[in-house]
């Protein structure tokens, strides 16, 4: 019997399960092909949505979709483990071994897949460009295993600052989507959790907003930007922009200026770039900024053999954001187009991306979101219940997609039951 076509999707994000799922329904269901998806993690969330796990405003179990479960029901076979290494001559790609977390005992030693084709979609991180004790000392959001580890102290810095009577300081390191929406979502957070204080008054949060450039949220237009600091301020959220961070210790930040910024917990959502390990791929070509530069087929410049999508690829002839939006798309150009390169060695088209807009939430209190022609719509109107709305219709249609309609349709109602059963915030 011939050897199926072997597709290895390194990364479970936005854009590698949406293609995985995709292509277990088509390739994967005729037996054409055998895919298989790797992640560190085994579970997926939606990426716009790690600020909520990390303030503990998500912590339905049902915001996370089972990899495992989502593989065997969509004909593709899933993988716990790192990516460490690709051997582009044996074609292979190399994951660390699994590590109890608890005691560190490996549980499955390093091992090699085989790959007729691999999708990198490994996604990105903050990029604290070599700036002292930021790595040492300092929270990162990047995944849901960071921003559940943010989560954590930040509930036991709550507990401690409720039961001394003290304020929390908290200073974050970003102004762009994630930092600014962390930053409301926090105090939505402690606006939860006070319901549940028995009329105790819950401990004051302080939070730092840090922005190196002249506004916060530069994707957006100015006039979006002037009404998120006039939102942020409104709730407590004192926002510096122009204020480059030179250094970071456990106290807080140091400001360029020379001027410090106190904090308890100190989270740094600045910057993007690739994974570190994009340079252990067989001198694949990167850009300044760790990502793998692929031609417009979503190809490496190297190899036909190697695609790269979502935050980790940089399209060198028409570069595109490192969105939620561009990832998903390049998931569904790859989707339709790689059967037939498989079957018949079809060549690949071009990948186009359309922009759809954008949209930000600051948890209940507004939101804005832009047409691509740069229309704004949402805030002021019921605090911006337009915007919050789309940005929640965006979150059911990655559902919708993943789950289909009638697992998505369920999903949906168990969250709306799940609001009369658990607390609204994590507690525990």
């Amino acid at each position: 019997m011939a050897q199926k076509f072997r597709i290895v999707i390194v990364g479970g994000g936005v854009a590698g399960l949406a293609l995985a799922t995709r292509l277990g329904n088509s390739v994967g269901r005729s037996g054409q092909a055998e895919i298989t998806l790797v992640d560190k993690s085994f579970a997926h969330v939606w990426k716009p949505m790690l600020h909520c796990f990390a303030a503990g405003t998500a912590a339905n179990e049902n915001d996370r979709i089972s990899f495992m479960s989502q593989a065997s029901r969509h004909h593709f076979e899933f993988w716990p483990g790192e990516i460490t290494a690709l051997d582009r001559t044996a074609k292979t790609i190399s994951l660390a071994p699994i590590r109890d977390q608890m005691s560190g005992e490996v549980v499955v030693d390093a091992r090699t897949l085989d790959y007729d084709a691999v999708v990198l979609s490994i996604g990105s991180r903050a990029n604290d460009f070599g700036t002292p004790g930021v790595a040492e000392h300092c929270l990162f959001i990047d995944n849901l295993v960071d921003a559940n580890g943010f989560n954590d102290r930040f509930r036991m810095e709550l507990l401690r600052a409720f039961a001394n009577g003290q304020e929390l300081d908290i200073a974050i390191v970003g102004g762009g989507a994630t930092g600014t929406q962390l930053a409301a979502e926090l105090h939505k957070a402690l606006d939860l959790a006070s319901l549940y204080s028995f009329g105790r008054q819950p401990p004051r949060l302080r939070i730092t907003l840090l922005e190196a450039g002249p506004r916060i949220l530069p994707a957006f237009p100015e006039a979006v930007s002037a009404a998120a600091v006039k939102q942020l301020e409104a709730i407590g959220v004192s926002v510096r922009v122009g204020a480059m961070v030179s250094g970071a210790d456990e106290n807080g930040f140091l400001l360029k200026d020379g001027s410090r910024v106190p904090a308890t917990l100190r989270v740094w959502a600045a910057g993007v770039k690739a994974p570190d390990v994009t340079s252990k791929f067989g001198n694949l070509k990167l850009s300044r900024s760790g990502q793998l530069e692929v031609r417009p087929s979503l190809q490496v410049m190297e190899d036909d053999n190697i695609f790269a999508m979502g935050d980790c690829a940089f399209i060198a002839e028409k570069p595109v954001a490192p969105t939620a939006q561009a990832a998903r798309q390049q998931a569904h150009h790859l989707a339709r187009v790689l059967p037939g390169w498989i079957k018949s060695g079809n060549p690949l088209p071009a990948f186009a991306f359309h922009n759809k807009g954008a949209v930000v939430a600051l948890g209940d209190y507004n939101g804005w979101g832009t047409f691509p022609g740069g229309t704004v719509f949402g805030g002021g109107w019921l605090h911006g219940l337009s915007a919050r709305l789309v940005h929640l219709m965006l979150y059911r249609q990655h559902q919708f997609e993943l789950y289909g309609p009638v697992r998505g349709t369920i999903s949906c109602l168990v969250d709306w039951l799940d609001v009369f059963v658990r607390p609204s915030v994590r507690l525990d």
